[in-house]
């Protein structure tokens, strides 16, 4: 019902009746731009009543998700509990009159959790700081139509930096599920340490951790072995029973472990790790600090921090970008309907600028949240409303409670969720298919064990020049018809022209004697001026040893170029078997 509604860009959608006073065309061009930037327009004058039903439950089921979840991976970013929520509510309402999906949902998510550490190190300033400018620089990208840069961060890379990512996260809540303190971030040392402190193990945060982690384990099971909806009613009943405990285990397990908590210490017997005490209430509306003061007294200027964010103000807007966008083609090719990139962009960039005034820090789409959407029945955006309300009740009213929220049960709920993220499979498909992109997949990998950011920039260096090895050294067939043919399998740019007059020198000039070459053309779809320069002087060099250099199946815009260079002593047909035929006729006559 709802991919109706998207089933074309809204840029493609018009008015139904044209305003008084205003040309036709003008007023379709008008109204069609104004719904490219505000979606909504495109949906909301269908809203139904059924629609709103299936939001709302969609949107409370998220909500309940969505809160246990930013709690825990304000734990992964370093920050008080209260950051993880003050994040996890401006994308619901940013998204439903910018967004093009009916199913992302935006907020924390465990992987921008960790980026943003890895740049400001847990402090909360920074971290709103560090939203403001990604926020800026998506927005900037959105309107700038730069969304195409995404594509030069090839899958081998996103898939290393996603397994990183998840054994960095997963193995980074050991420590509490253990109950440990003091163990440092940086991931060997952190593997080092978690190991040696090994016999100061909380016994209470062990078996809570343990328990919570078998009972998310067994819920995710029973979701995923549920069959068809078919059977009596009672059947029916009992399997949507499942799905919903299921779906909501994050929130029943961390509510459960919370009483668990509250009940020992009631009775004396602290004996768990618990979250502590958080600030209450909604967080103010302020533009974020853009100076920060040191332990010492020392004010460090705006721009000092941002020669502190280094790459990282680079790598957290594109990889927020790209997770995002790939979730939401993801879930527009399942349900049927399009999304549009750009404005994808303009909504992520929006909600973290907006964000930053609620001191919120870098977020994006989140799979697991718009996969519980996606299988809820979310009809519009509207539903990100709905959770962004809860979010704002639980700030409001539940701060209090959160106190005793054990660390064990976040831990266990931030391992179960990266652990997904862990895909074997794709090696071993890579190692099938292509084994050379096994080559930026482990340095991606590798170097993101020591920093994150370094992962990517090296994924995305080795995947580049894999791509530039590949334009400059393009395979050329060479064949035997009596003269020599040589077929080119792809375009023709300057970093293959010396590959190419390698190849024709060796295999052709400084042969005794010199053959004459019939170069196929027929793949070839760009050239430019460095190759036109080349070929001009393997014409001289042929004119000098008396043989021919024929082109054949030049396409139109490169035979243009070609005979724009008025190149001396150029030949040029059709197709091969004319250039055959033309030498055939000229060594008969010889």
């Amino acid at each position: 019902m709802y991919s109706s509604f998207f089933s074309l860009p809204p840029r493609f959608l018009r008015m139904d009746r044209p305003l008084l006073g205003r040309e036709p065309s003008r007023r379709c061009w008008s109204y069609s731009t104004l719904t490219s930037w505000l979606p909504i327009l495109s949906w909301l004058p269908k809203y139904k009543l059924r629609y709103l039903q299936m939001d709302l439950l969609a949107g409370l089921t998220v909500g309940l998700t969505t809160v246990p979840q930013a709690l825990a991976y304000a734990e992964v970013a370093g920050l008080p509990v209260q950051y993880g929520l003050y994040s996890a509510f401006m994308g619901g309402f940013i998204y439903t009159f910018l967004g093009t999906s009916k199913d992302v949902t935006l907020g924390p998510t465990a992987i921008m959790s960790l980026l943003c550490f890895s740049v400001v190190g847990g402090q909360p300033d920074r971290a709103v700081l560090l939203s403001l400018l990604c926020g800026v620089i998506q927005a900037a990208m959105a309107l700038l139509r730069l969304g195409f840069l995404l594509d030069f961060i090839s899958y081998p890379v996103i898939k290393g930096f996603t397994c990183a990512a998840a054994v960095t996260i997963g193995f980074g809540q050991v420590k509490n599920i253990l109950g440990i303190q003091d163990v440092p971030h940086q991931f060997f040392l952190e593997v080092y340490y978690t190991f040696l402190k090994i016999p100061e193990a909380r016994v209470g945060d062990v078996v809570l951790g343990l328990l919570c982690l078998a009972l998310l384990i067994t819920l995710m099971i029973m979701k995923s072995r549920l069959g068809s909806d078919h059977g009596s009613v009672y059947s029916r009943f009992a399997r949507k029973l499942v799905w919903a405990i299921a779906t909501m285990r994050n929130a029943l397990v961390v509510v459960a472990a919370t009483l668990v908590a509250y009940s020992w210490d009631a009775c004396g017997h602290p004996v768990f790790t618990v979250t502590g005490h958080t600030a209450q209430g909604l967080p103010p509306f302020s533009p974020p600090p853009t100076s920060d003061t040191t332990s010492n007294g020392t004010v460090v200027s705006f721009t000092e921090i941002i020669e502190d964010f280094g790459g990282g103000l680079a790598v957290i807007p594109l990889m927020g970008l790209l997770e995002s966008i790939a979730i939401a083609k993801a879930f527009a090719s399942q349900n049927n309907y399009r999304i549009d990139a750009n404005q994808e962009l303009l909504a992520i960039g929006v909600t973290n600028i907006m964000g930053s005034f609620v001191s919120a820090y870098p977020v994006t789409g989140s799979f697991g949240r718009t996969a519980v959407n996606s299988q809820t029945g979310v009809c519009t955006p509207a539903g990100g409303i709905i959770t962004s309300v809860i979010v704002l009740l639980s700030l409001a009213f539940l701060m209090p409670a959160f106190y005793y929220i054990p660390k064990a049960s976040l831990a266990a709920v931030i391992i179960c969720a990266v652990a997904p993220m862990v895909d074997y499979r794709v090696v071993i498909n890579m190692w099938r298919i292509r084994r050379l992109d096994l080559l930026p997949f482990l340095v991606t990998l590798l170097l993101s064990f020591w920093e994150v950011q370094y992962g990517i920039i090296g994924g995305v260096a080795v995947s580049g020049a894999l791509l530039l090895y590949t334009t400059a050294r393009p395979k050329i067939k060479v064949s035997d018809h009596g003269v020599l043919v040589m077929e080119l399998s792809s375009g023709l740019s300057f970093p293959a022209v010396e590959h190419l007059s390698h190849i024709i020198h060796t295999q052709a000039l400084q042969t005794c004697p010199p053959r004459s070459v019939v170069l196929d053309c027929h793949h070839v779809s760009i050239i430019d001026y460095t190759v036109i320069s080349e070929l001009r002087d393997l014409l001289r060099q042929f004119k000098l040893r008396t043989v021919k250099l024929i082109f054949s199946g030049l396409q139109p815009s490169i035979l243009k170029v070609l005979l724009a260079a008025d190149l001396e002593g150029f030949r040029y047909t059709d197709s091969l078997d004319e250039a055959l035929q033309m030498e055939s006729v000229s060594l008969l006559s010889d």
